[in-house]
């Protein structure tokens, strides 16, 4: 099946060899997102409520640009320098998504690019 290489200037852009997301059929890969400011290209906030939210942001525009919305998603994964931000995950998480969930999985890492404290990734199921 042919891939179809998805971009939008309202994301950050990517740093590095990699597409914003890819699109094969009517499935989404979307690659991990930092709270980047997609105009300046720089961190949003220090403060981890913020650099959630502007993740989310981010991952929304790409979602719109391969058609779709972050309510398509059906897995996303969450990369967190510190675990205790999670309760902070599930609050701002609330604000961007309606049941059913998609599914999710949280894990702690030791650093992220650029010294961001949160990177999610996700895969989204498009209808056709």
């Amino acid at each position: 099946m042919p891939r179809e290489i998805i971009h939008t200037d309202k994301a950050p852009k990517a740093i590095g060899t990699y597409s914003q997301a890819v699109k094969v059929d009517n499935t989404v890969y979307l690659s991990g997102q930092i709270p980047l400011v997609p105009a300046t290209m720089e961190m949003v906030s220090d403060e981890i409520g913020a650099q959630i939210r502007q993740v989310f942001e981010n991952l929304s525009a790409v979602c719109s640009a391969a058609g779709g919305t972050l309510q398509d998603a059906v897995k996303i994964n969450v990369f967190l320098t510190d675990l205790k931000d999670f309760p902070t995950v599930n609050e701002v998480m609330g604000q961007y998504f309606k049941q059913p969930f998609p599914a999710r999985a949280a894990i702690g890492v030791a650093a992220l690019p650029r010294g961001a404290r949160v990177e999610i990734d996700g895969i989204l199921h498009l209808a056709k």
